[in-house]
C-alpha cells in the first residue's frame, strides 16, 4: 500500500477554505482542475490495485463453495470500502504540496 492510501486523514469530506485551495495556483478553477486530474490518477491506481488483488481469486469454474463465501476476497473488498475517497486523498495531496503541476504556456498551446 502507498503512504497515501493509509493516511490518518478522514475518509470524511470536511469543510475546506476556498481561499486556501486558490492560494496555490492563484485561481481557484486552476485549482480545483489540479485536484481532480490527480483524483482520477488515484482513482485509476485504486481500480487497477483492487482488480489485481481480486485476479487471484477469479476462477473459470464456479463451483458453489467458491461462490458462496470467500473470506479473503471478502477481506481485501471491504478494505478498499473504507478507504477515502479518491477527491479527498488528491485534496489533502495538493494541500500538503504533495503534487507536482505546471500549466502550458502559450507557446506549447500554439505548437499542439
Amino acid at each position: 500500500m502507498s503512504k497515501r492510501t493509509t493516511s490518518d486523514k478522514s475518509p470524511w469530506i470536511e469543510t475546506q477554505q476556498i481561499a486556501d485551495i486558490a492560494e496555490k495556483t492563484g485561481n481557484i478553477y486552476k485549482s480545483i482542475a489540479v485536484v481532480a486530474k490527480r483524483s482520477k490518477q488515484i482513482a485509476s491506481n485504486l481500480k487497477e490495485e483492487l482488480n489485481s488483488k481480486l485476479e487471484e481469486f477469479a476462477s473459470s469454474v464456479d463451483n458453489l463453495e467458491e461462490v458462496h463465501e470467500n473470506r479473503e476476497q471478502i477481506e481485501i473488498s471491504k478494505y478498499y470500502e473504507k478507504l477515502p475517497n479518491a477527491v479527498i486523498l488528491a485534496l489533502n495531496e495538493f494541500e500538503e504540496d504533495e503534487t507536482y503541476y505546471r500549466f502550458q504556456t502559450e507557446e506549447e498551446t500554439e505548437e499542439q
